[in-house]
């Protein structure tokens, strides 16, 4: 009997042949590894030595330098990433976000618009619900964690009176809330640290003294909106942020705060000028700065940025604005060299930034004369201290010399060095207007009609991800339907057509101009035929109930004559285009004109639709429309095909209850090449006497 203590020894002398025979393999592997490398090396294939000494080396580099890598960290969304890299954007299929519902795909840029405010609301109405109600939404669900699906902390925790109870009030932008708890804790004798009322400063100036809206959403830039983007705005449709933008309130909270601090720091004049110049108290702001030299207190780079934003609003004349952004904002005499006021900043030990750069642009738009030498001047000066233009800085420029220009050809040649020096490059948002850029870029190129200055422009746009430079949806709507204007202008319709294939739903909703534009492309090209296709985009866009697209639709289809296969057709077409005036789609119906009933007619009677030309020729009298003469003669030649005496008559009879002054000569062609009977030819012999007269009386 083997007792437990020696099983283990047992298994051990088991196990020992087996390690012996694997180390046994192992050596001999290692062995007749390396002979086989030592074989090959050396045969020569005709090799010389220096080869042969060259391939050992290589040989013996390669062996030194493997190095097992290191294990790769995936993030979380690397899966995610990877697979939607594969997948490219279907030019057929309405943008992402509609695709959960179709039933509310839009159709026009008036529904999209609609459709995607009404599903952000809803997305708010949900946030607001959560926020609100934390206790019921605490399990987390999502991999990766999606923190904008989780409830936020919007309500009030901490209700005694302390400085975090006011950092709590500022985090959630209470505020009202906010300025009580701190003059709570001045009347209590409580210090507040001085970063604490940094920001409660910055809180008051950024929202005006006053509670946001609900959604919130606003944050503080460096860039502060002027009265260009007021008038920029006028026109496009406004957020509930842009109706709710307030003016600066003399001895608001900001200020009596401000004065009663002990001593008053840089930060402090920051909060305040750049409040009082976000929200349209320019003068204050200026009145602020002198204040702030005074005490000898050095600006930063955001009150300068915020200044020169300024100065086109508190001077008149050209010479004094730029005065103004040289002299005050940086301390210097009425010296407009750009590179001493640089060198006076850098002496201050303030550098200038991006949206430093930016600003001085921005402010030339509206110094006239000055803008064009000195814009050039700023530009040079980025670059020489290392500061990468942005596309707002370009935007910028490209409007200084559109103003400055007398013709186009200058904007085409400040246009064209740009995309040059652009060619290639992604971009990233550093600036606000930054996503102004590629529609005034693609309206140069519409103005002076430059089509492969716009191939350009749009070959950035799809470079990496610059696209989401291209703003907003109104933004969005404004580029493509430049471009897609330049291309019908000066392209041939097959490359119009397949951008139009590439570009519409997916990215560009035509507005009824835009359409327009497209069918005097295919009547340029004489690809007419093309029309009944169009119409049906026409339907699907919404675009049916605009009265001047439709009858330039009709009108190009009914002014020549085609292939019996092409007039059926539009035949087939002006049918459906004639549902469009009853309204029978739950919309209001267009008004018939003569034009289109005239060309409703003649295209049905072309296909030899006698009976619909006839039900179109009813119409006439009920809507109180006047045939053409024109339209009764071509009616007339189809009655004759057709071997139809007895509508020939009714139409005779038509034309004199329209006292139309053809109507004798309509019916002596009757009487002569039509088989009557006695009855007709008296009725018919009357009109020819009494035809004419009856028109003078009339």
């Amino acid at each position: 009997m083997v007792s437990s203590s020696q099983k283990p020894s047992l298994c051990n002398n088991m196990a020992a042949p087996g390690r012996h025979v694997g180390h046994y393999i192992q050596r001999n592997t290692q062995f007749l590894r390396n002979n086989f490398e030592q074989l090959w090396s050396r045969r020569s294939f005709g090799w010389s030595p220096a080869l042969r000494q060259q391939a050992a080396e290589a040989n013996k580099e390669s062996t030194d330098a493997f190095v097992i890598p290191r294990k790769k960290t995936w993030s979380k969304e690397a899966v995610l990433e990877a697979l939607a890299s594969t997948v490219g954007r279907d030019p057929t299929a309405h943008p992402y976000y509609f695709q959960d519902d179709p039933y509310l795909a839009p159709r026009t840029s008036s529904e999209f618009r609609l459709y995607s405010l009404s599903q952000e609301s809803g997305r708010s109405a949900a946030k607001y619900f959560v926020d609100s109600n934390p206790k019921f939404f605490t399990k987390d669900f999502a991999e990766p964690h999606i923190p904008c699906l989780m409830p936020e902390t919007v309500s009030l925790l901490l209700e005694e009176m302390s400085e975090e109870a006011l950092k709590e009030r500022i985090s959630l932008r209470k505020v009202t809330a906010a300025v009580d708890m701190y003059d709570q804790l001045l009347q209590a004798g409580t210090a507040v640290s001085v970063e604490t009322t940094h920001e409660l400063l910055d809180l008051i100036c950024l929202y005006c003294d006053r509670d946001p809206v609900q959604e919130g959403g606003a944050q503080a830039e460096d860039t502060e909106e002027s009265a260009e983007e007021v008038r920029r705005r006028k026109g496009r449709f406004r957020r509930p942020s842009d109706l709710l933008r307030f003016t600066w309130r003399e001895n608001s909270n900001a200020e009596r705060i401000f004065n009663l601090l002990p001593e008053r720091d840089t930060r402090c004049y920051s909060a305040l000028i750049r409040g009082m110049v976000k929200h349209g108290a320019y003068a204050k702001a200026f009145s602020m700065y002198t204040d702030m030299l005074n005490n000898r207190v050095t600006a930063d780079v955001h009150v300068f940025n915020a200044l020169m934003l300024a100065a086109p609003d508190v001077r008149d004349k050209y010479n004094e604005r730029w005065d103004l952004i040289a002299v005050r904002a940086f301390s210097l005499s009425h010296s407009t060299h750009h590179q001493e006021l640089l060198n006076q900043m850098s002496q201050q030990k303030v550098q200038p930034n991006l949206l430093t750069f930016n600003s001085v642009l921005k402010a030339l738009r509206r110094c006239g004369f000055l803008g064009k030498t000195q814009a050039l001047h700023t530009l040079n000066e980025m670059k020489a201290m290392g500061i990468a233009p942005s596309l707002a800085s370009f935007d910028h420029v490209l409007a200084v010399f559109s103003k400055s220009a007398s013709s186009g050809q200058g904007n085409t040649d400040i246009l064209q060095e740009v995309m040059s020096e652009l060619a290639g490059s992604s971009f990233t948002c550093q600036d606000p207007d930054d996503v102004l850029f590629f529609s005034s870029a693609m309206r140069i190129c519409l103005d002076n009609k430059d089509v492969e200055l716009g191939y350009k422009v749009q070959s950035l746009v799809e470079q990496g991800e610059n696209w989401r430079l291209l703003g907003d949806s109104y933004q969005q709507s404004i580029y493509y339907g430049r471009f897609f204007n330049l291309l019908c202008m000066m392209e041939h319709i097959d490359v119009v057509l397949k951008w139009y294939r590439r570009l519409i739903p997916s990215l560009y909703y035509p507005n009824p101009q835009g359409l327009r534009d497209l069918l005097q492309a295919l009547d340029t090209d004489g690809r007419l035929d093309l029309l009944p296709t169009i119409w049906k985009d026409i339907r699907s866009l919404g675009h049916d109930n605009k009265s001047d697209l439709v009858e330039e639709l009709l009108t190009l289809m009914a002014r020549d004559r085609h292939s019996p296969e092409v007039q059926e057709a539009f035949a087939v077409c002006a049918l459906d285009v004639k549902t469009a005036f009853s309204g029978d789609r739950g919309r209001l119906s267009l008004e018939w004109s003569n034009a289109s009933l005239s060309h409703i007619t003649s295209l049905l009677l072309r296909a030899n639709k006698t009976q619909q030309a006839w039900e179109m020729l009813q119409l006439f009298k009920s809507k109180n429309r006047v045939p053409e003469e024109g339209l009764l003669e071509d009616f007339l030649s189809a009655c004759r095909s057709d071997g139809s005496p007895d509508r020939a008559v009714e139409l005779v009879q038509l034309s004199a209850a329209f006292c139309l002054s053809a109507t004798p000569r309509l019916a002596n062609q009757t009487l002569a090449q039509f088989d009557v009977t006695e009855e007709q030819r008296a009725v018919l012999s009357e009109l020819e006497a009494t035809g004419e007269p009856s028109v003078n009386s009339g």
